[in-house]
């Protein structure tokens, strides 16, 4: 995944729905039909997956990780994000 490879969907405001695997044996991001489905390698302890998740999110929008907030699913593999 290059940095910035989604960067045209990048727009304020605009929310993104996720499928999160936390503890994936490698780390990937596709996304296909509105839908991102990343892996990361970080368990889903302590918020550390949704850290890495949103980090990953970021690189591929080409935005900081800061202008992205998780808005629903904290605890859930589905996520939505929105881009501030």
């Amino acid at each position: 995944m290059a940095k910035g490879e989604w960067e045209d969907l990048a727009v304020p405001g605009a929310a993104f729905r996720v499928r999160a695997t936390p503890r994936a044996r490698q780390p990937g991001l596709t996304h296909d039909a509105g839908l991102f489905r990343i892996s990361v390698t970080a368990p889903a302890d302590e918020g550390r997956a949704n850290a890495a998740v949103a980090e990953a999110l970021a690189r591929a929008l080409g935005v900081a990780k800061t202008r992205l907030t998780l808005v629903r699913g904290a605890t859930s593999r589905d996520k939505t994000f929105r881009l501030d």
